[in-house]
């Protein structure tokens, strides 16, 4: 079975495929591999315009099947935290 495109992933739709597309993100497996952390830093860094955090609480929930409204604070500040940790 070949990978979902990324506007199948539930939470994510044309937006997020097509901020993802430009960073050569195209499907799930793509996404998977560099995970939700690295797609956001990425897009952040080659986006002509701010990104909002909810990409970041979307792309975490659309990789662990979850609406990313649910996230818990905690969850969110974790994924914060990852985000602000130098490579």
């Amino acid at each position: 079975m070949p990978p979902r495109r990324i506007s199948e992933l539930h939470g994510l739709g044309p937006t997020s495929e097509k901020l993802l597309a430009r960073i050569d993100i195209y499907d799930e497996e793509q996404l998977r591999a560099i995970g939700a952390i690295e797609a956001f830093a990425r897009i952040r860094m080659t986006s002509e315009f701010r990104v909002s955090l909810n990409l970041l609480y979307a792309l975490e929930g659309a990789l662990t099947g979850h609406d990313w409204r649910k996230l818990s604070p905690a969850q969110k500040q974790s994924l914060r935290s990852q985000l602000a940790r130098p490579n």
